[in-house]
C-alpha cells in the first residue's frame, strides 16, 4: 500500500505563486509515475499534471500549461507542483496521485493511489 500526503496549499492572490508538494511512503514499485488532479467546487475532478517515473517526461492540462511546473525527487519520494500566475479558476482541492505504471495518464482510473487533498484558494 502507498500513502500520499500533500502539503503546501493555502490562500493566495491572483497572479501570485504557490507550491504544493506530496510525500509518498509505503511499498512503491521502483518505477512509479506521480501527478496531480484537482476538483473545484461543483465541478468534476480533472487532471492537472503528471511526471514519469524517471522524471524525464511530464505533461499538463491545457488550462495550466505554461503556468504550472511539476517536478520530482525520486530519492526522497516527493513530487512538487509549482503554480505561477495563479487564476481564480485554479481554486480547487489538489490531489496527489501515483501509479505503479511508470507513465500514468489523464484519466482517474489510470492512477491507483490518491492523497487526501490540499485546498488551494486564489482570491481576487
Amino acid at each position: 500500500q502507498v500513502q500520499l500526503v500533500e502539503s503546501g496549499g493555502g490562500l493566495v492572490q491572483a497572479g501570485h505563486s504557490l507550491r504544493v508538494s506530496c510525500q509518498a511512503s509505503g511499498r512503491t514499485s521502483p518505477r512509479y509515475a506521480m501527478g496531480w488532479f484537482r476538483q473545484a467546487p461543483g465541478k468534476e475532478r480533472e487532471f492537472v499534471a503528471a511526471i514519469t517515473w524517471s522524471g524525464s517526461s511530464s505533461y499538463y492540462a491545457d488550462s495550466v500549461k505554461g503556468r504550472f511546473t511539476i517536478s520530482r525527487d525520486s530519492a526522497k519520494n516527493t513530487v512538487t507542483l509549482q503554480m505561477d500566475s495563479l487564476k481564480i479558476e485554479d481554486t480547487a482541492v489538489y490531489y496527489c496521485v501515483a501509479t505503479d505504471d511508470g507513465v500514468g495518464g489523464r484519466w482517474e482510473h489510470e492512477w491507483e493511489y490518491w492523497g487526501q487533498g490540499t485546498q488551494v484558494t486564489v482570491s481576487s
